[in-house]
């Protein structure tokens, strides 16, 4: 009897045991670029409010996460440039190149932080290599970011070609229309400006910073009796 007890006692303990090998479900591990996206929108939603500490400490992380990955250097990079570190930003961007020579994100980036680092003809070059790149599609955001780095170099008439091919690829570009537009009163090209314009206010609406430009414009060209329309419109959104 207490050897049939003992057997049963023992049959119900490797039972039990089997039972738990069962039901055990693996552990899935998140890949390392997920974990390091969770942590760049963290971060960069941080660094939006002005909260160096916690911004720091989620790009960090992205970076520890995903080294190799273009989005968590950039990210990084961008950070310290925010905070003036701008010798650790290049040195970021630098590492982001070595490791990615061919994407398109990396060369603008770098080209944008060269542009405010003065190094103009050298962030020019940047630009035009993330535009040329076959699988890149924020082309016409290099091409603005070109154009408004010419236009800090003192050279208007290639800020103009830039502008106009960004709007080639993007036809409603806010910054690019607006920035085109000035261009042209400056250059006296009032009836680009005057079409340009209003093809702008037709897609925004009345807008401050069009409404300015068509004030300028039309003085420019002799009309006071428009500016002043253009300034009552612009009075009223005042």
């Amino acid at each position: 009897m207490k050897k049939a007890i003992l057997s049963m006692s023992v049959a119900l303990f490797m039972s039990a045991c089997v039972t738990v090998e069962v039901n055990q479900e693996p552990e899935i591990q998140t890949p390392p670029k997920e974990k390091a996206e969770a942590r760049i929108a963290l971060g960069m939603g941080y660094l939006d409010q002005g909260n160096m500490i916690k911004a720091r400490e989620n790009l960090e992380l992205a970076y520890e996460h995903a080294p190799k990955y273009y989005r968590s250097q950039l990210s990084l990079a961008h950070y310290y440039e925010k905070v003036g570190e701008d010798k650790k930003a290049r040195s970021m961007y630098e590492k982001s190149l070595s490791q990615n020579p061919e994407n398109g994100n990396v060369l603008n980036n770098f080209g944008t932080f060269l542009c405010k680092q003065g190094e103009y003809e050298k962030a020019d070059k940047f630009f035009n290599r993330a535009i040329e790149q076959p699988y890149y599609y924020q082309v016409a955001g290099s091409y603005e970011n070109a154009a408004f780095c010419a236009l800090k170099s003192g050279k208007q008439e290639q800020a103009m070609a830039y502008f106009k091919r960004a709007l080639d690829y993007e036809p409603m570009r806010f910054r690019s229309n607006l920035n085109l537009a000035k261009l042209e009163i400056e250059s006296d090209m009032l009836m680009d400006a005057r079409l340009r314009l209003m093809r702008f206010s037709q897609s925004y609406g009345p807008r401050k910073e069009a409404l300015q430009l068509m004030i300028e414009l039309e003085t420019r060209a002799g009309n006071p009796e428009l500016a002043e329309q253009y300034q009552a419109k612009l009075d009223k959104l005042s």
